[in-house]
């Protein structure tokens, strides 16, 4: 077998068993492990190099300390506009996730309660030991926001490489403002989300279920 064919099937298989994980043991990701996860999420690629994302990560007590700090702090607001709204497929698409989370943790349709309480859970981490803030350079614009979005898919794609759980939270930067001033972020950041990772807890409700994908004609247009 080519050395590329063992390439493109161990990046398939990773692709392939990757998912959001809202479920965590408390076991901390060891340093040697941590290490090797951020030099490898650092070789994403990014618009002339520019390299626009800023990392914060936090484990153990730097974790529960800014839980506890974020829950006593009344701010909200992202510094980056979320959709005005979700319409058509795109509505239909983030209505099937969210239907999936909410029958794998037991909460029932018209359950505002339980499906609020769900929600608080983002800024928990889902009880992860770990959370990666992402922070890019306002002045680079859109293209800051592209860099920053490639750089999760490639913590994200390491995590899981690595037995890792992890999971994207836009949510998180609905604390933006507390964000940058807990980790004295220059004026000049922006926060784009956040990443809790750590080690998968197999047995949690959410480990269930995996979100479905649109087939290839349906997003892509081939042209000979």
């Amino acid at each position: 077998m080519r050395a590329s064919d063992v390439g493109a099937d161990v990046l398939e298989q990773v692709l392939g068993e990757r998912w959001s994980c809202r479920g965590y043991t408390d076991e901390p990701v060891a340093p040697q492990t941590l290490d090797r996860l951020l030099t490898m999420a650092g070789r994403t690629p990014s618009w002339c190099n520019t390299q626009p994302w800023n990392v914060e990560v936090t484990s153990g007590e730097a974790t529960v300390r800014l839980k506890e700090a974020m829950a006593a702090d009344e701010r909200f607001g992202p510094d980056i506009d979320f959709p005005a709204s979700y319409d058509g497929v795109y509505a239909e698409r983030r209505r099937e996730s969210g239907w999936q989370l909410y029958e794998a943790v037991g909460v029932a349709k018209g359950d505002r309660a339980g499906s609020a309480a769900q929600t608080m859970r983002n800024f928990e981490f889902f009880g992860a030991p770990h959370v990666a803030i992402i922070s890019t350079t306002a002045s680079l614009g859109p293209y800051g926001l592209v860099d920053c979005g490639l750089y999760v898919q490639t913590f994200l794609l390491s995590a899981q490489a690595l037995g890792l759980g992890a999971c994207a939270q836009a949510a998180v930067a609905m604390r933006s403002e507390f964000l940058r001033d807990w980790f004295a972020m220059d004026d000049d950041r922006q926060i784009v989300c956040g990443i809790a990772f750590g080690h998968p807890d197999p047995s949690h409700p959410t480990a269930s279920y995996r979100t479905t994908r649109v087939s290839q004609p349906e997003s892509v247009t081939l042209h000979d």
